[in-house]
């Protein structure tokens, strides 16, 4: 069993304490650092290599959207998880930008947490679909016009940008089956393909994509 190396970084001691205890408690996952602001963050993330930072946004100093930057840019190999405390949370939306691979609520419940830091260390993306969609829908009017689509669009097949605007607009593999008629598994293929040829790291910075190459909006 492969164990999960956790980074936390948060300006609550007693928040750290407690997640601390739960993963620690977990035979796969050990936490191999803590820091209570970006800056620390950053250079702690550089000296252990975690596989996972679990990041909070607020912090004082530098905070956990320019640390996420920073550190996906520097280590392309560790995850950023991104602490909110509302799910619709503006600084938790430029976190996905900044390329996190997802958010969680500070006060999600142990089994989602572990859950979630599961799923992005094993390189997938932790904001459900749904909830996906509401932050696109309510943020996307923010994002900058890039008078045209993107370039990079042309590097996709006809059915890999259906498969992209079925992702944007928030629905599961299942559900893009359905719809396009096709085996769940083609789709996990296409999704792939996808994420290589735009040079994206998960799911959730292939809907931002969408978003930003003027693909849907």
């Amino acid at each position: 069993m492969n164990t999960i190396r956790v980074l936390l970084v948060d300006d609550e001691p007693l928040l750290r304490m407690a997640f601390t205890m739960v993963l620690d408690a977990q035979p796969d996952m050990v936490v191999v650092g803590e820091a209570g602001d970006g800056a620390a963050g950053i250079r702690l993330a550089r000296d252990v290599e975690p596989d996972v930072v679990l990041m909070d946004v607020r912090m004082p100093g530098l905070d956990g959207i320019e640390a996420t930057a920073a550190i996906v840019a520097g280590s392309p190999q560790t995850r950023v998880l991104i602490l909110t405390t509302f799910d619709l949370d503006e600084y938790a939306f430029a976190g996905l930008k900044a390329g996190a691979s997802g958010f969680l609520l500070k006060n999600t419940q142990p089994e989602s947490l572990l859950a979630g830091i599961r799923a992005v260390a094993a390189g997938d993306a932790v904001v459900a679909p749904r909830i996906t969609r509401r932050l696109l829908d309510t943020f996307a009017r923010r994002l900058p016009g890039p008078g045209g689509l993107h370039p990079r669009l042309a590097r996709l097949t006809n059915r890999e940008r259906e498969v992209l605007i079925e992702v944007a607009r928030g629905l599961s593999n299942t559900e893009i089956a359905a719809g396009l008629h096709l085996a769940e598994g083609t789709v996990k293929t296409h999704l792939s393909r996808i994420l290589v040829k735009l040079e994206l790291r998960d799911r959730v910075q292939a809907v931002v994509f969408a978003y930003e190459a003027g693909l849907v909006g």
